[in-house]
């Protein structure tokens, strides 16, 4: 084989144009004289005699390739058989016999898969590249395959060109280390943040499923969370802060904390997210985050929701029909100016509710409508456990372990109870009129609700004593309207008395020499817990409740 008759088919020079770049008279550099056309240092080097310039083809290719660093070799015929290794092939491989063929005599190039490339160079006619693979002797290449022909013997070939890599390869490994390290951080953190255990509130099954995304950037601020807030009532939040890795994570746990400690204030949902936003304006004025507060009342059966910026609730009634919840909604939280408001939706026994966050519906090629119009279709044909429905909501989307964005999914259940189950939860209720006639009444009134419930005597008692304690301090405190309710679940016994004035109760240490002042501090001795709020027509709530021991529990099933 004649290796300075190969020549390689580089893209845009052909060989008429190679042929033209050799020949003397073409490729020659007029005279300038020192005519101020050029300076005169210069014109005197420059004589009127033509300077020629050396040609490619003249160039000698043995010598050119035997002394560049990267690695070359040179194979020809369908079982590409060697017909040149330069010096830093063999000095990397090993010397290699001309004439053998690849497969055995390049075993290296077997190794890393190069030969189906060589097939497809010849087969195409066009380059290939490999970037940085790993060779036996422990440096990484990049090989690029070029086509090469022989015109006089119509023989083909491939150039492969090897070129060194080892410190990039190393680099990127580096950096490919270090975002895993700081993704497996951030998801340690992010699940660290989230609630271990969910609360399980009486009324409500309620499940949540976090997925972290798959990229390495994709761990995200995505959070959930539900928080028994007394007398009956559940608080759920869910929320995405903008942006990736540690820093949105610990936003996001900040962001939790303080959701859960103004859920102890008891506030109506909008008030709670015009809290968090001026709080996350403080936490970081240039980051932003969505979220969604709702509160569950078993006695009202819907669901009363505040969004800043998130995506719709949905909401599947008993019937299988799937409603939105998109009505109220304001700006991301940490944007400022905005007076949230209010809104609430059915939910009645046999409902089902879902908050989630984008990454569960949005998508680079469809429209953020259609996502959530494919949820809601799975959502209607859903059934199961609160987990059960998690799971199926999460593949009706698709979301695979590689998912670029993270998903943070919240079901709730409110259960139709029947049978021996719904002896377990009772509700009672009196409107008092006022009057000297209205703490008789109560007392008469509770102790026969409590009796039929078929509670112990010691319960019996407790109750009636906070019922009478709680009216009367309404009686004295408070303005018409005003209501006794007593409600029991599988767990608890709910005191909770209701009126017109809006001036919440505090406990307060009272003299010996006082009348009164004893009425919430007993309520807080005698009772499991016990609290109080604004309700959203004017007037105020105060509840207090008794935990059940199992054998009321039985009793109500008999």
């Amino acid at each position: 084989m004649n290796f300075t008759r190969w020549s390689a088919r580089l893209p845009g020079i052909n060989g008429t144009q190679r042929r033209t770049a050799a020949r003397p008279d073409l490729a020659t550099v007029p005279d300038r004289r020192a005519d101020g056309t050029v300076p005169p240092a210069r014109a005197e080097q420059l004589t009127d005699e033509t300077v020629p310039v050396p040609a490619v083809d003249e160039l000698p290719a043995r010598e050119v390739l035997d002394r560049v660093p990267a690695l070359v070799a040179l194979v020809h015929g369908t079982d590409h058989r060697i017909a040149y290794v330069n010096d830093a092939y063999a000095a990397a491989f090993g010397v290699r016999p001309l004439g053998g063929p690849a497969r055995e005599a390049l075993p290296e190039l077997r190794e890393l898969g190069l030969l189906p490339l060589l097939d497809q160079v010849l087969r195409s006619g066009r380059p290939r590249t490999l970037k940085s693979r790993k060779a036996p002797d422990g440096r990484s290449y990049t090989f690029t395959c070029t086509p090469v022909t022989e015109p006089k013997d119509d023989g083909r070939g491939v150039l492969v060109f090897a070129t060194d890599v080892t410190d990039h390869a190393d680099a990127a490994e580096r950096l490919r280390a270090s975002e895993r390290r700081q993704r497996e951080t951030a998801v340690t953190l992010q699940r660290s943040l989230l609630p271990q255990v969910l609360e399980q509130p009486d009324d409500l099954r309620i499940a949540a499923t976090y997925r972290p995304g798959g990229t390495e950037a994709a761990v995200g601020g995505d959070w959930y969370d539900v928080i028994t807030l007394g007398g009956g009532r559940t608080a759920l939040v869910i929320g995405d802060v903008m942006g990736r890795g540690v820093r949105a994570a610990a936003v996001m746990g900040q962001l939790r904390t303080a959701v859960r400690a103004y859920a102890r204030m008891d506030l109506p949902p909008h008030e709670i997210l015009q809290l968090l936003d001026g709080l996350a304006a403080d936490i970081d004025a240039n980051q932003i985050a969505t979220c969604v507060y709702a509160v569950h009342d078993p006695n009202e059966g819907r669901l009363v929701y505040a969004s800043a910026g998130h995506l719709p609730i949905l909401v599947r009634d008993e019937n299988g029909t799937v409603l939105r919840a998109d009505e109220p909604t304001g700006p991301p939280l940490g944007t400022g100016g905005w007076v949230h408001a209010s809104g609430s939706v059915p939910l009645g026994p046999g409902s089902t509710a879902v908050l989630y966050t984008d990454g569960l519906v949005e998508r680079r090629d469809e429209d953020l409508d259609e996502g959530i119009a494919a949820l809601e279709r799975a959502l209607a044909g859903a059934t199961g456990s609160p987990q059960v429905v998690c799971d199926r909501l999460v593949r009706s989307a698709g979301v695979q372990a590689d998912h670029d964005d993270d998903v943070a999914v919240l079901v709730l259940q409110h259960p139709a109870r029947t049978g021996p189950d719904g002896e377990l939860f009772r509700n009672a209720a009196l409107e008092l009129l006022g009057g000297v006639e209205a703490a008789p009444r109560a007392r008469a009134f509770a102790s026969g609700v409590l009796a039929s419930w078929r509670f112990p005597p010691d319960l019996h008692d407790l109750g009636v004593l906070a019922a009478s304690e709680l009216v009367a301090n309404s009686l004295q405190h408070g303005i018409p309207p005003m209501r006794l309710r007593l409600r029991r679940t599988d767990r608890r016994l709910i005191v909770e008395v209701t009126d017109g004035d809006d001036h919440l109760p505090r406990r307060r240490r009272a003299d010996p020499g006082d009348e009164s002042g004893r009425g919430i501090a007993i309520i807080a001795t005698i009772a499991t817990n016990w609290g109080s709020r604004r309700t959203p027509g004017g007037g105020k709530a105060v509840w207090c409740e008794f935990t059940l021991p199992e054998t009321a529990g039985r009793r109500g099933q008999r």
